[in-house]
């Protein structure tokens, strides 16, 4: 049997329309402002790659976007780990939901999985509370 990761999917629905949530968060310069356990700072890289300072150490970024079906899919890398995120902005009313799928990489022990799952919990409030702004 192949082996395959946890996975945990963390969504919120938020009274914006999709187009302005995928406006920004295609745009990693602004993610510190919703990402406020994880990340530091994000400033322009290479090759659509953004580099970025999280509390853990610097590492890259980047987005995979397909606007038209609100796919918003990015890759973070750094020296231990890559990490891909799938992340979806569907209409949802008048609104918006945002979904993000993520996966457990095999560096982090199930206790870290935990703990990050529970901060992305933090940033999706964040996230809510500025596109309702």
């Amino acid at each position: 049997m192949k082996k395959i990761s946890r996975s945990a999917v963390k969504f919120a629905d938020i009274a914006a329309p999709p187009e302005r949530i995928y406006a920004f968060l295609s745009n990693p310069m602004n993610w510190p402002r919703y990402a406020v356990v994880n990340l530091k700072s994000v400033s322009p890289g290479r090759d659509g790659w953004f580099k970025a300072v999280t509390k853990f150490g610097e590492g890259e970024i980047k987005v995979d976007g397909v606007k038209e079906f609100g796919i918003l899919d990015h890759v973070w890398r750094d020296p231990q780990a890559a990490w891909k995120v799938y992340s979806r902005v569907v209409p949802n009313g008048e609104g918006s939901t945002v979904m993000l799928t993520l996966f457990q990489p095999p560096v982090m022990s199930d206790a870290q999985f935990d703990l990050a799952m529970k901060e992305m919990d933090i940033e999706m409030a964040k996230l809510k509370e500025l596109m309702e702004a």
